[in-house]
């Protein structure tokens, strides 16, 4: 995670009138740049997620996995996704290094072929191994990424959350933009809408059962990414959290993929 400004976020986190002088851009920017500096510092976690996928008749599979995140200070975060179960997809694994504006890095190895696949920036937009998450939502979500715009204030999941409408300034995004709603006492993500190129709203993200760890960093031990457009949803599950394990830059390269099972 990367600060970007102490000053403005330190006005929204003792309380002042932001909205003096203020244009709805800045706003915007302010109130995600506090969103960011309030899970700076955790430097890793480990975590087990049971991903449910349901298709538009009701009918559901389980798959298992481990995911390890490494904080890089002034740049994106790097993240391993290795399937446990079921057979089918075990050993599959995801390797992500997200930047700032740079382009993102993405392999994917596949056991089957026994090869480590590049994810090409132009198919970030496709489906996660099936899933209603896409390749580009399981990057890290840096600030510098978007343009923002305040919208204004809703209650949702009974809190009082800032709504604001964010647009990627990455190409290959399969986005137009992004609604997203956080709640204005922990600056936590509460759900987040994502609008394809014809503008059309084409799923919702909604994040809850939040847990707080090391008495600063909150997680989401729920979302469920909607599909409207096919009605399809994939819900994730998170458990099983640990923090600063000690891992470094060797727990994440391609070499790991491989080895990871």
């Amino acid at each position: 995670m990367k600060l970007i400004s102490i000053v403005t976020s330190l006005v929204i986190a003792i309380g002042v009138n932001t909205s003096m002088a203020q244009t709805d851009n800045s706003k915007g920017l302010e109130i995600m740049t506090e969103v960011d500096v309030r899970d700076e510092g955790f430097e890793d976690f480990k975590a087990q997620i049971s991903m449910v996928l349901e298709d538009n008749d009701g009918n559901k599979s389980t798959r298992l996995m481990e995911v390890k995140n490494l904080e890089v200070k002034d740049d994106g975060d790097k993240r391993l996704l290795v399937f446990k179960e079921p057979s089918d997809v075990s050993g599959t694994a995801l390797l992500t290094y997200s930047h700032i504006l740079e382009d993102d890095e993405q392999w994917l190895f596949l056991p089957a072929l026994k090869r480590v696949k590049r994810i090409s920036s132009s198919n970030k937009s496709g489906p996660f191994v099936g899933s209603e998450f896409a390749y580009e939502d399981m990057l890290s979500q840096e600030v510098e990424k978007y343009d923002y715009s305040y919208i204004g204030e809703e209650v949702i999941n009974g809190q009082d959350c800032y709504v604001i409408e964010r647009k990627p300034r990455y190409e290959s995004s399969g986005y137009n933009k992004q609604k997203v709603w956080v709640d204005k006492e922990h600056f936590r993500y509460q759900k987040i809408e994502y609008y394809d190129h014809q503008d059309a709203h084409l799923k919702t993200l909604v994040l809850s059962d939040y847990q707080q760890f090391l008495n600063k960093y909150w997680r989401a031990k729920k979302m469920v990414m909607t599909n409207h457009q096919t009605q399809k949803s994939t819900a994730m599950y998170w458990k099983q959290f640990s923090f600063r394990n000690g891992y470094d830059d060797s727990s994440f390269t391609k070499s790991v993929l491989k080895r990871s099972r």
